[in-house]
């Protein structure tokens, strides 16, 4: 007789608490706005509100935030603002600190940041570096030269942008023949120094001999005669 034993359901997620426990703070992550726990539940179908050891890595996770007033679960980002002008704030403060910020950070946090910072790049507030491939926003800087007239710091004219990214540096064969027909010479490298060579053996001091311990063989001369004392002569 075949016994079948209850097998757990298939809820997409898993049956693994930590497998669970991701999917619950990766749409709690996405969704920018405090849930409710038998939303999160729901949406994710996963046993929150069952399942003991579950709830409990969920609330004490350092990415979770939870309001006792109001009993609701949202997600603490890395970065806390929600508009454009919050948003060059924060640019501003972490490039005073020396750097930019990915735009993936950002975007995380307000997931309308890239927008907002193609518009604060058209306005001259900051400065971005793209992908070379499909030219995604990639880092974020605050400029602090904003192009006006009295400061200058004004936009270099596309045709001179292009013209600059189209100059190739030449190989090495090609740029010493162009020095050369500009009557040019390369600046020479430092010569290396001479290596001394590894079958020269180096001259050390001079150990000092080691003594000898003399041994004795006038054996039978053992108990009539001190070997050990020095005999002077009378």
């Amino acid at each position: 007789m075949n016994i079948v034993y209850p097998q757990p359901a298939d809820t997409g997620t898993g049956t693994n608490v930590n497998t669970q426990l991701v999917y619950a703070i990766d749409h709690l992550k996405s969704t920018h706005n405090p849930m409710r726990l038998q939303d999160i539940a729901i949406v994710t179908n996963t046993p929150l509100e069952t399942d003991v050891v579950l709830l409990e890595k969920f609330k004490s996770h350092d990415k979770i935030i939870w309001d006792p007033k109001t009993d609701l679960y949202s997600y603490r980002h890395e970065f806390s603002f929600r508009n454009k002008a919050a948003l060059l704030t924060e640019i501003q403060r972490q490039t005073k600190k020396g750097g930019g910020i990915p735009v993936r950070a950002l975007k995380e946090s307000w997931k309308e940041a890239p927008q907002a910072i193609e518009e604060l790049e058209k306005e001259g507030d900051v400065l971005v570096t793209r992908t070379v491939k499909d030219g995604q926003l990639r880092m974020v800087f605050w400029n602090e030269i904003k192009p006006d007239d009295e400061s200058g710091g004004k936009q270099v004219e596309k045709e001179f942008f292009d013209l600059w990214h189209s100059l190739k540096v030449p190989n090495d064969v090609d740029l010493l023949k162009a020095l050369h027909a500009e009557g040019l010479q390369a600046t020479a490298e430092e010569m290396p120094i001479p290596k001394a060579p590894s079958n020269v053996k180096k001259k050390g001091k001079r150990s000092a001999p080691r003594q000898r311990q003399a041994k004795i063989t006038n054996t039978h001369l053992k108990g009539e005669i001190d070997l050990s004392r020095d005999y002077e002569r009378k």
